[in-house]
């Protein structure tokens, strides 16, 4: 269909002021259903798209047809940039919404032991970053580097990878990745 179906989906939702809990309420699906094309990972059929549309209200025609507004911010304070991490990593969005936005910014900070997970990410576009402080294990296609301030990693997207916080103290990192993953 589209390639950011999960930011226009986000984009349309929080235009209506909705949650993903909200909306998942409202059209009988579980939060994570949301969560998963929203982030995606998940492709609805047109059926389930238009059944979750229906809850925000908006057609499918109106949904394909919208287009971003222009952001006009360039500036972000700290406590203006966006949560979206859980847990032990926290990953600090420059910007509220990416929708129609070729590049995602974040400020990343990984809690002692803190792992993507044993399963190496894979998806579309290339991501790099900046050690700030700390040390990060950073596997590529196999091949691990522990990372510490100053150093950087910068690599296709496709290739299988992982990061985790290696060391006694949490480990930042400022990075980049096109187009916008999470």
């Amino acid at each position: 269909m589209i390639e950011d179906l999960g930011g226009r989906l986000r984009y349309v939702r929080q235009l209506h002021n909705l949650s993903q809990r909200e909306l998942a309420r409202r059209v009988g699906v579980t939060n994570s259903t949301i969560s998963l094309i929203e982030s995606n990972t998940s492709n609805p059929s047109v059926g389930a798209l238009k059944r979750i549309l229906d809850g925000i209200p908006i057609s499918l025609a109106d949904f394909f047809a919208l287009q971003p507004a222009a952001p006009k911010k360039a500036f972000y304070c700290e406590d203006e940039m966006v949560e979206i991490g859980k847990g032990p990593i926290s990953y600090r969005q420059v910007g509220e919404n990416l929708f129609g936005r070729a590049l995602q910014i974040l400020k990343e900070r990984y809690q002692p032991g803190a792992d993507t997970g044993v399963i190496p990410l894979v998806h579309d576009g290339e991501e790099g970053g900046v050690i700030l402080s700390g040390r990060l294990e950073v596997t590529v296609d196999g091949e691990r580097r522990i990372l510490g301030p100053g150093d950087a990693y910068y690599f296709e997207s496709r290739r299988p990878h992982r990061f985790r916080c290696v060391g006694p103290v949490p480990c930042e990192v400022v990075s980049a990745c096109t187009p916008p993953t999470f």
